[in-house]
């Protein structure tokens, strides 16, 4: 899948520079690497970043071409590095500092919420807070319930935070590299199902052309992935793959389908949302995220909320049960959102007679 910025590249230069085909884990490393290059205040630590190069293979390279003072291996304390980090932004660095999967929130959810995300305001605005916290998101590969969340509710939810997750490679390295240059904390999320790594299994369309040179992808503005007229499917990370099968399927029954491609969980991009429902009137919203307070929840309250919008079906929403993400490889598969039950859904909505 191409972003709407590379359609729009392609078109219009003559001499398009030399296309690449990269991953979303790929892209983020020369995302990193560049910025590292521009701005010798950017630093990164984590757990098994600088020897290794990473679990999720995003910081390779970055030890021999930056040094040990720049690149740093932390111990296994989340807290410890995570509030190190915090501190580093306070005095004038732009620490990139990686969370290895969502789900160890729960140790270090003080210097995230209470720090972090609240240092320009307990400051009056006098201390900024330019980080970046990276983290894997998702399950679907039997890792059990401590590997497999995805919680952008629980992130999205606090004032201070922006929160973003890209879909494809080229929103990935623009995206991060927009976060690195913020003056506020950035949680940028990667979803393991579209990440690119072998060992875990991807979705192809998620490998885009990235070019070289410098581009930007804004924070906070949403993308629309796929055009349509009859019904708009709201997604973000892999989900927004789920969108895709599911609109091919579709078409093919003579329905169009829009995919609108969130990218930004906060802020919420409700201009964009609002605008693809007022054009179909009908709403489906599906992320893999459990279902109550979450963000699909969200996207549908934002389309309700516009009385200016003449819905033709009840807005619905596919997402994870409230339930603990099981181990079982014959059980997960089946509660997690995928274009198959994501066209199952949009059949009742389009069948729904309005009274």
């Amino acid at each position: 899948m191409s972003s709407p910025d590379t359609v729009e590249k392609t078109k219009s230069s003559a001499t398009a520079p030399r296309q690449r085909r990269l991953t979303i884990a790929r892209a983020l490393n020369e995302a990193i690497h560049q910025e590292m290059t521009a701005d010798a205040s950017v630093v990164v630590l984590g757990e098994d970043l600088a020897k290794i190069g990473g679990v999720w293979s995003t910081t390779g390279g970055l030890l021999d071409a930056f040094g040990a003072d720049r690149v740093r291996d932390t111990p296994i304390s989340e807290s410890g590095f995570i509030g190190a980090a915090v501190g580093m932004a306070a005095v004038g660095l732009r620490p990139i500092v990686e969370l290895m999967f969502v789900d160890f929130f729960g140790v270090c959810m003080n210097a995230i919420s209470s720090l972090a995300a609240k240092q320009r305001f307990f400051s009056g605005g006098q201390v900024k807070c330019p980080m970046v916290l990276m983290t894997s998101v998702g399950g679907g590969y039997s890792d059990g319930g401590q590997h497999s969340q995805c919680l952008y509710a629980t992130f999205g939810h606090l004032p201070g935070l922006k929160v973003v997750i890209p879909s494809n490679a080229y929103d990935a390295k623009g995206m991060l590299r927009s976060a690195i240059r913020d003056d506020d904390p950035v949680v940028f999320m990667f979803h393991k199902g579209v990440h690119g790594l072998g060992w875990l299994g991807t979705v192809p369309r998620a490998a885009t052309h990235v070019p070289e040179e410098e581009y930007y992808v804004p924070l906070g503005k949403a993308a629309v992935a796929r055009e349509g007229t009859d019904l708009t499917f709201v997604g973000l990370g892999l989900t927004v793959h789920h969108a895709i099968d599911a609109a091919n399927v579709l078409q093919k029954e003579g329905v169009s389908c829009e995919v609108i491609d969130l990218r930004s969980i906060a802020p919420l991009d409700r201009d964009t949302i609002r605008a693809s429902v007022r054009k179909t009137g009908r709403l489906i919203a599906v992320d893999d995220d459990y279902m109550s307070y979450g963000v699909s929840g969200e996207v549908i309250a934002s389309v309700c909320e516009d009385a200016g919008i003449a819905l033709k079906a009840t807005p619905r929403r596919l997402c994870f049960p409230d339930i603990p993400i099981p181990f079982s490889p014959a059980l997960e598969p089946g509660l997690l959102p995928n274009g198959e039950r994501l066209a199952a859904l949009a059949r009742e909505v389009l069948s729904e007679k309005r009274t």
